[in-house]
């Protein structure tokens, strides 16, 4: 893909959320709209979540949260709106559902981290939403709650100092009454332990 096209769907989806919340002013409401109607587009045929799909939903997820940074929105109710429109978006286009979340709430972990945002809320505000959607789509809540508690997790990891501890500790347990377990051991929370 090149690049200008991944900074236009970047800039189009910050926009799109952008004039959403001066319109209703409900940040979740427009992440679930901006992000369910880009990869619904964008993953059309796509089966399942390779580099091209993930490069795709960083940079939807990214214009989301930079988005509603600009706009003093709360990161975690964009989270929360973002994992569900990636969820109705792979449901749509038949696109490998658990992959997407995970990197969907990857995505959402490294965008907060980006602008400076609460990278704990934001996880579990991914992890919420994974459960929302889940329950909307028919799927299995605690294999949606999982996958996006992994990707958040291997993510903060990424990121490195406590994140990966604190991140791990918001979104492990039970959240929205489902028990979240983590499928893998993490970059970073080896390090940690020496």
């Amino acid at each position: 893909m090149a690049e200008q096209e991944k900074g236009g769907i970047l800039e189009t989806v910050k926009g799109r959320v952008e004039s959403a919340i001066k319109g209703v002013g409900d940040v979740a409401s427009a992440a679930v709209d901006a992000v369910s109607s880009t990869l619904a587009t964008a993953l059309k045929g796509v089966h399942e979540v390779t580099g091209e799909a993930t490069g795709l939903i960083f940079d939807t997820v990214r214009g989301v949260i930079q988005g509603a940074a600009e706009a003093g929105q709360d990161l975690a109710k964009a989270s929360k709106g973002i994992l569900v429109g990636v969820i109705r978006a792979t449901k749509e286009t038949g696109t490998g559902t658990m992959d997407a979340i995970s990197t969907s709430a990857g995505a959402v972990v490294k965008s907060t981290s980006e602008v400076g945002g609460d990278v704990v809320g934001a996880a579990r505000g991914a992890v919420e939403g994974a459960i929302e959607g889940a329950k909307e789509a028919g799927l299995s809540v605690e294999e949606a709650a999982s996958a996006a508690a992994t990707g958040a997790v291997k993510t903060a990891g990424e990121l490195g100092g406590a994140a990966v501890t604190q991140v791990r500790n918001a979104v492990t347990g039970t959240i929205s009454g489902v028990k979240v377990v983590l499928r893998e051991p993490f970059k970073g929370e080896e390090e940690e332990k020496k």
